[in-house]
């Protein structure tokens, strides 16, 4: 279909413009006049150029987040559903979510619910969202739903970049250090190496493997930028595979030192998402398959989708969570506890408040403890090769004295 700009005026004499998908210009002048909006103009939108990363849904979190809040408060406001959706297609930046948003509003303006219109578009709005939006629809609640899912998105979005905020610096740390030697290697040592041929004799044993390392390094240069393409691809493949992807994740949860901080990250975002779909009238069976699809690790989502089935075998959602392994005791006591008040959503709520604060306080610490671990590791692979690289000048400024 086609995207139209159009402008027109309303019975009350107000101007308003929009945009809007269809298959001709006259299709958008009948759905305007349904609208009992005369029309004065309509002409083909120009093409434009929408950047959107292989893979990708081309939707930042963060659009997401600002959409929903924006969205939120003007439902709450009274606006109508198509005006509300109008009124943020013209102010999106991001070209591809624009996009996304007119095909949201000419798929409702045709008469479509909301919910089914998100549906089309499962790369921006996940089950969790379309879900809770139908819920919403149906329960006449969409302004509640939207400001749930609002708070849902933000919380999501800060946790993600607290964990980023954490792997930042000893990423950079340890890609600077990897070119360093890379550059000892390729470029200081050879230098020495010449330098220590006009002296003659029998080099140190560290000196001679630092030169002989730096030899193979200078013929084999290539392997400095083959490396990390293949490690990249070999990670993308092993991630697209199940298997891959299970035993990987199995591995992440079992690290000494990032693994609690996944497990944390986990539990937060499953009780999160679970209290926010109850409280919003999801059946608990509909709410664990989102959430367990939603989930980014695969052992994770497979125990919340045994926790389901056996809910749906008339157990207790405590029960067969503690029975996973994954959550903590003290979840599945809380959860216990909630399901025997009949206040489960907001249990989950609270255990998602303290986990959230338990992942700032992990994430605090984990920084903390890089940061000398980092300096140890630079002090001794860096001093490493200055100290070997002066042994030579050392022994032969003994043998002059």
């Amino acid at each position: 279909m086609t995207t139209y700009i159009w402008q027109g005026k309303t019975r009350s004499g107000e101007t308003r413009s929009g945009e809007m998908e269809a298959q001709s210009a006259e299709i958008v002048e009948q759905r305007l006049k349904a609208q009992q909006i005369n029309v004065t103009k309509v002409k083909k939108k120009p093409t434009e150029i929408a950047l959107k990363l292989p893979g990708s849904s081309g939707v930042a979190p963060r659009d997401l987040m600002i959409f929903t809040r924006q969205f939120s408060t003007m439902i709450d406001a009274g606006l109508p559903l198509v005006q509300c959706l109008d009124i943020l297609c013209s102010q999106q930046e991001n070209m591809w979510f624009k996009r996304v948003l007119v095909q949201v509003k000419g798929d409702v303006e045709s008469g479509k619910t909301f919910a089914d219109a998100l549906s089309k578009h499962p790369s921006v709005f996940n089950p969790l969202f379309v879900n809770l939006v139908a819920a919403g629809e149906t329960g006449g609640i969409l302004d509640t739903i939207m400001s749930r899912l609002a708070g849902q998105i933000e919380k999501s979005v800060k946790l993600a970049k607290q964990i980023k905020g954490a792997l930042f610096y000893p990423t950079a740390v340890m890609t600077v250090a990897v070119g360093a030697v890379a550059v000892l290697l390729l470029f200081v040592i050879p230098v020495f190496e010449k330098m220590f041929a006009d002296f003659g004799g029998q080099l140190p044993t560290p000196t001679q493997i630092v030169i002989d390392l730096s030899n193979w390094s200078v013929d084999h240069w290539y392997v400095f930028l083959i490396t990390p393409i293949a490690l990249i691809f070999a990670w993308s493949a092993i991630r697209k595979n199940k298997q891959g992807r299970r035993l990987t994740d199995r591995m992440f949860l079992s690290l000494p030192v990032f693994g609690p901080l996944i497990r944390k990250t986990a539990v937060a975002q499953f009780t999160r998402t679970m209290g926010t779909m109850l409280s919003s009238g999801v059946p608990i069976l509909d709410s664990l398959e989102i959430v367990a699809r939603a989930s980014s690790n695969e052992i994770v989502a497979s125990g919340i989708l045994f926790a389901r089935a056996r809910v749906s075998e008339g157990k207790t959602l405590a029960e067969p969570l503690a029975q996973t392994g994954i959550f903590p005791a003290m979840v599945c006591q809380m959860v216990n506890i909630g399901e025997s008040t009949g206040a489960l959503d907001a249990m989950l709520t609270k255990i998602a408040d303290f986990y959230e604060d338990e992942v700032d306080a992990a994430v605090a610490g984990l920084t903390s403890l890089l940061e000398p671990l980092i300096m140890v590791f630079l002090a001794v692979i860096l001093g490493g090769f200055l100290i070997a690289m002066y042994l030579p000048i050392f022994t032969i400024a003994g043998n002059i004295t």
